[in-house]
């Protein structure tokens, strides 16, 4: 279907197919995956069997003009009122005030949309004047992208599959097909857009969502294979004896998750096969020291190692971590973006000669000027926050180097298995002896003064307090504005007490640069912030966390700013000040009361916002599926994955059942043919 051009569907003339090209469809493939976004179904029920936010049709008569309001710029409300089986129905509809002319009093109207049971009111997708009579078909609604309507979607996609039905090659084994009970393709193909029933749609869509899975599954696992053989010579001789005298040396020791990822880790180095593991840790589940021993090795095998993080911050407080850590006579240095001129031209000389062991840095490091002498050892520390391209170019730099990305997110099995399906995923699930469980509470707005009095305490006994605002739209004067009230507030009631910094986007590196090292060296007691990221510096001495607007925030957010206190020996507290109205912020609020288990959160958070905000930006590598849910569809994800597992490992695509996935992985899915010989 793929090498069938869309203009051949009968019904597509140029302009047609011009507007189907905006929008990404150029072949018959691309249509007929074209799924619809919804579908309209009107089947009248009386009221009291209607169920409380499901889709649902009424009708009813206009009793009197609609209403119409508009607020911001070009955005409306309608309200309209329904006589319907003798009770009075409010109907709401949103940024399309050209529709009050169609709601005439006294005329019945179908409507169709979201139903609030308690309100006694309906939020209207979709309306048509009259009743219906009871065969009303399922219809399929696309997203009305460009130019092309939904009525010629319609047209143009039932002629796609009446003319086209033979080419609907099925890719899936007939034996998955069996044991799953899923519809063929051609079949799954006419019910994902004209389905007989809400039956045979659920089946449909049960087939393509597992089809989806199992493809990207496959992927994975190829470039997991890839990654594992094709990588001779690449063993590194580790004087393990040098190894364990340094752990030895340490002022603690290491938990027993610590020692089984070092043996993991261990074992990928000194074997001849690329590592490409993640290293999950929870905040302060020790994960610097696991980078350090393991690099430490690399370096007793006679090989460079560059450690990259997302900010200059952070290379600072890895810098001085390793120091601390390493013996003297490891040559460590560190590459940002701030370091220029001589200083720089130097130590990017001593990498390329090999003096250079051990190179802390930011994306400085994967400048085209910087090249090693034997790099062998790639660490990436927050590697979400870096784009794919970025750590393929710094891993390119070293011939066959290994590679361990780092995390402080803890990362459901949902989605470590999707994102991170091409790796080996490693995990601290234990926190250091003797460290104090941060106390979690959570207070209401009105107790503010009674929250910064707990702080003043602190500070008087020489502690230190992060005081977080949210980012509450993507406008920097309304952010700064809130955290300018918030310092001048605490500047107010403190009243020279204590000193109070300030933080915000508009600060220059430099001026951020000062506030967090004035903090860091308690010359500022308690520090506002809008920007959290920067906040990722360790102060041992900070043992309060108060987070204003706290339900604003996500779990797992939530969970990395409580993690900046409890550094040092001394208890200490995460404040969540909120006055959440919904009752996702109040599950929120009390979950995070609760544990303090970084992987237990994250399965909630998972379960409470979906997998974008668990990352929070564009480039985790999560794939864009079109029907695939990680959340609601995790056990299809669990078998997608088995059975990828089963297809790669005993390379089943040589068998004449599996020619046709094999053909279209290839055509599809940009799948190099190297990879299935």
């Amino acid at each position: 279907m793929n090498d069938i051009s869309v203009k051949e569907v009968k019904g597509v003339g140029p302009k047609l197919a011009e507007n189907l090209e905006q929008i990404g469809i150029d072949t018959l493939e691309d249509l007929l995956y074209y799924f619809p976004n919804r579908y309209d179904h009107y089947e009248q029920k009386p009221l009291h069997e209607l169920i409380h936010n499901e889709k649902v049709t009424i009708v009813g008569e206009v009793i009197h003009e609609p209403t119409v309001q508009f607020y911001q710029r070009k955005k409306s409300r309608m309200v309209v009122s329904l006589r319907v089986d003798g009770a009075v129905v409010k109907g709401v509809l949103f940024n399309r005030s050209f529709a009050k002319q169609h709601f005439v009093p006294g005329e019945k109207v179908s409507v169709n949309g979201k139903w609030d049971q308690h309100r006694l009111q309906i939020t209207i997708d979709n309306y048509k004047k009259g009743a219906i009579d009871g065969t009303s078909p399922i219809t399929p609604i696309y997203s009305s992208k460009g130019d092309v309507k939904n009525a010629q979607f319609q047209k143009v996609m039932n002629n796609a599959l009446t003319s086209f039905s033979d080419e609907l090659t099925e890719i899936i084994p007939v034996t998955y097909l069996h044991n799953y009970k899923l519809p063929d393709r051609a079949s799954g193909l006419q019910n994902m857009h004209f389905p007989a029933s809400f039956q045979h749609l659920k089946h449909a869509k049960r087939r393509f969502i597992y089809e989806e899975l199992l493809l990207f599954q496959i992927k994975m696992q190829l470039f997991r294979k890839r990654n594992k053989e094709a990588t001779e010579g690449n063993a590194k001789t580790i004087k393990m004896d040098r190894v364990k005298q340094l752990i030895s040396q340490f002022p603690f020791a290491l938990t027993s998750a610590q020692k089984k990822v070092l043996a993991e880790i261990f074992e990928d180095l000194q074997s001849p096969n690329r590592m490409n593991r993640l290293l999950q840790g929870d905040v302060g589940s020790g994960k610097t020291a696991v980078a350090a021993i393991s690099l430490y090795g690399v370096v007793t095998a006679g090989q460079q190692v560059a450690f990259m993080v997302p900010t200059e911050i952070l290379a600072e407080q890895h810098e001085e971590s390793l120091q601390g850590l390493l013996p003297n006579d490891v040559t460590l240095r560190r590459l940002t973006g701030s370091i220029k001129g001589k200083k720089r031209k130097e130590i990017v000389a001593e990498i390329e000669d090999g003096t250079c062991q051990v190179v802390i840095g930011t994306h400085a490091l994967i400048q085209d000027d910087v090249h090693f002498n034997h790099l062998g050892y790639v660490i990436i520390d927050e590697q979400h926050r870096f784009g794919v391209q970025q750590r393929n170019t710094l891993r390119e730099k070293g011939i066959l180097a290994d590679i361990l990305f780092m995390t402080a997110t803890p990362i459901p099995r949902t989605l470590s298995i999707t994102a991170f399906g091409d790796m080996d995923v490693s995990k601290i699930d234990e926190m250091p002896k003797g460290r104090k469980p941060i106390e979690t509470y959570w207070v209401k707005q009105n107790m503010f003064e009674r929250t910064v009095n707990f702080i003043y305490k602190e500070v008087k006994q020489g502690a230190q307090a992060y005081i977080i605002c949210p980012l509450i739209e993507e406008s920097d004067k309304l952010d700064i504005q809130n955290a300018l009230d918030l310092y001048h507030q605490l500047v107010e009631i403190l009243n020279g007490k204590a000193t109070v910094g300030l933080m915000h986007g508009r600060l220059t590196s430099e001026e951020k640069e000062q506030v967090m090292n004035d903090f860091a060296e308690n010359k500022v007691q308690i520090l506002v912030s809008t920007t959290v990221v920067e906040v990722g510096v360790n102060v041992p001495n900070a043992t309060v966390m108060m987070i204003q607007d706290a339900d604003r925030f996500g779990l797992s957010q939530l969970h990395q700013l409580r993690g900046r206190v409890g550094r040092g020996d001394k208890q200490s507290y995460c404040i969540l000040v909120a006055d959440p109205k919904g009752d996702t912020g109040k599950e929120r609020m009390r979950i995070m009361t609760e544990t303090t288990d970084g992987f237990v959160l994250a399965e909630r958070d998972l379960e409470l916002r979906g997998p974008g905000d668990i990352f929070g930006v564009k480039q985790s590598g999560l794939p864009d599926f079109k029907l695939a849910d990680l959340v609601h569809d995790y056990r299809a994800l669990e078998t997608a994955r088995a059975d990828a597992v089963e297809i790669v490992a005993n390379q089943l695509w040589k068998e004449p059942a599996f020619e046709p996935l094999m053909n279209y992985l290839l055509s599809q899915l940009d799948i190099d043919q190297q990879l299935l010989n």
